[in-house]
């Protein structure tokens, strides 16, 4: 069978388990090369795997113009997405793009009007939407059992938060927010349940507990209270991702936030993310209120619950848990394939990934600006920032 060329422009951690998974699912799937400014690093690491073939670059346009490629994967740092996929975008090659496919309203609409003048195909790493637990609670919607969805409450408390404030991530400079971080999954999994269009929002956010006084740039390893603070990491085996004091002065991110959306339907849906939760009070998952009945399901037991209204019934769903993203993974693995082969996908694209970017920028200036925001593209421009309504 032929080869199959892949391209890698950042090869980070969540890029290296993609194309780990490509690899896996297709023999004849190959990295042929990659841009990265660890070069040097990386060249070394997939050495060490045994990649010697690989043909390394230091920037997006040498590789693009040398290399005959199948399919190209972007996983630089947040802030180089849309900057790196307006770079692919004029070569038509499918593309693989991390979320958030913007970190900036201006970067957005530059992404907005580089897909619309190209229409090249993209995957944005969506994995929520693709899990067999939301599948099956999409089918159990669409079969009209509860009724229409006419209320949401959806919850993300992260377990692992730290990494936000531990490593590069505390940059705010690199994340655009943790609505852009984490929200942009949820959302897009909300809307691909509800099936209709978000039209406004409000939000709020807080930073109660990541905050402090120690030195700016402090790391645990250095820090006088690395033996009683809960949040060190200087003891952690081996190298830690980050290694940065979340109590610093220069600690970036809120620690929670909440978002109440509102749908064309008229119906909205109350959001809500924190950072410091911890062990088993991590949960992610929502509850879909019909008229006739109500689906609850978390995306870490992987059980879905159907309360019916009106008769004296549960209906119970257990799916068996697994990694990498609930297995959402494996299917956008999948759907790139399919964009590599010439085929088409339905969900994940990239008009999911800018409408998401979208609902969380302005979730953002929501909360930043006491406002109530519209949800459309009318009337933004890239060198102009639309102010909301007061509440």
């Amino acid at each position: 069978m032929k080869p199959v060329n892949l391209g890698v422009i950042g090869y980070g951690h969540r890029i290296n388990g993609v194309v780990n998974k490509l690899i896996k699912q297709y023999n004849h799937v190959r990295i042929a090369a990659i841009t990265d400014i660890r070069i040097d690093e990386i060249r070394k690491q997939m050495a060490d795997r045994g990649f010697h073939d690989i043909r390394y670059y230091l920037t997006p346009e040498e590789m693009l113009s040398a290399e005959s490629l199948d399919g190209v994967l972007i996983g630089t740092r947040c802030s180089l997405h849309t900057t790196m996929a307006l770079k692919v975008f004029p070569h038509g090659i499918p593309l693989f793009l991390e979320k958030p496919v913007a970190t900036t309203m201006e970067d957005l609409l530059r992404l907005k009007q580089g897909f619309e003048a190209n229409r090249p195909p993209v995957v944005v790493s969506f994995p929520l939407r693709a899990t067999a637990i939301a599948k099956l609670v999409k089918e159990i919607i669409d079969s009209g059992k509860i009724g229409t969805v006419e209320h949401v409450q959806a919850i993300n408390n992260v377990p692992y938060g730290g990494v936000y404030y531990h490593d590069w991530y505390r940059d705010e400079r690199e994340t655009g927010g943790l609505f852009l971080q984490k929200a942009t999954h949820d959302f897009d999994y909300i809307n691909y349940l509800v099936g209709v269009k978000p039209v406004g929002v409000v939000a709020m956010t807080s930073k109660q507990i990541f905050k402090g006084d120690k030195p700016a740039g402090l790391k645990c390893t250095e820090c006088e209270d690395n033996r009683t603070c809960e949040e060190s990491k200087a003891f952690l085996p081996g190298n830690p991702r980050g290694n940065y004091c979340c109590f610093a002065e220069d600690t970036g991110n809120e620690d929670s936030g909440s978002a109440l959306i509102r749908y064309e339907t008229g119906m909205h849906v109350s959001y809500s993310q924190n950072f410091f939760a911890r062990r088993k009070a991590g949960a992610r998952g929502a509850r879909l209120l019909g008229y006739k009945g109500t689906i609850e399901f978390d995306f870490k037991t992987g059980k879905i619950q159907v309360f019916m209204h009106h008769t004296p019934r549960v209906e119970t769903y257990e799916l068996e848990a697994t990694a990498d993203h609930f297995g959402g993974d494996s299917v956008l693995s999948e759907n790139f394939y399919s964009l590599i082969e010439g085929k088409s996908i339905t969900s994940g694209t990239l008009e999911d990934g800018m409408l998401s970017a979208l609902m969380c920028l302005k979730a953002k200036q929501s909360a930043e600006t006491g406002t109530f925001q519209e949800i459309a593209w009318d009337g933004l421009d890239v060198n102009s920032r639309v102010v909301g309504s007061a509440i």
